[in-house]
């Protein structure tokens, strides 16, 4: 019984933490998929940004849920210091996958063209044209003319030039 009334500033802290958690991931949810269907966004992609808002609410409550049970804040700093640079240090490698995510988001969120859309890169190396059959995370997946599957990095796909053409490949005949 001692031990309730030791920790009741933890525990009713705890709990509103837990009130706000759920109801942040709620509210979040909702607001995500209203713009998702306002913009007409496909389902898999909205599942994927609500993972990463759901990701970044639970690293906030933990660091809230560790504050809120005494750990001393200069403990905290030292900690994610160091672990923001073991980190970064293995990010640096893996800075196109980071760059990829964070690609992803931004084509989520103003995202010029669709699922079936032809398209033409402008890349001096390899240009191309490509049905857009698929937009994943870290690729947007593409078809040629010739029936060649192309995937093509999301970040690339922010830095290249890109024309929305029309639908030409939809030339093939309507056998029912």
């Amino acid at each position: 019984m001692n031990l309730l009334f030791d920790y009741t500033k933890e525990l009713i802290g705890t709990g509103i933490l837990l009130v706000v958690f759920i109801s942040l991931r709620i509210i979040t949810t909702k607001l995500v998929r209203r713009y998702a269907k306002s913009s007409h966004t496909l389902e898999h992609r909205t599942n994927l940004v609500i993972k990463y808002i759901h990701l970044f609410i639970n690293i906030l409550a933990f660091i809230a849920l560790v504050l809120i049970w005494g750990v001393q804040t200069k403990d905290i700093f030292i900690a994610l210091s160091s672990i923001t640079t073991v980190v970064g240090v293995a990010m640096f490698a893996q800075w196109s996958i980071l760059s990829n995510i964070t690609s992803g988001i931004i084509l989520f969120f103003s995202f010029p063209f669709k699922i079936g859309d032809v398209i033409r890169i402008h890349d001096k190396d390899f240009p191309f044209e490509g049905e857009i059959e698929d937009i994943g995370a870290f690729h947007v997946y593409l078809k040629t003319h010739d029936g060649e599957k192309v995937i093509y990095p999301n970040n690339l796909l922010l830095q290249k030039g890109i024309s929305i053409m029309k639908n030409h490949f939809d030339d093939k005949e309507f056998i029912d």
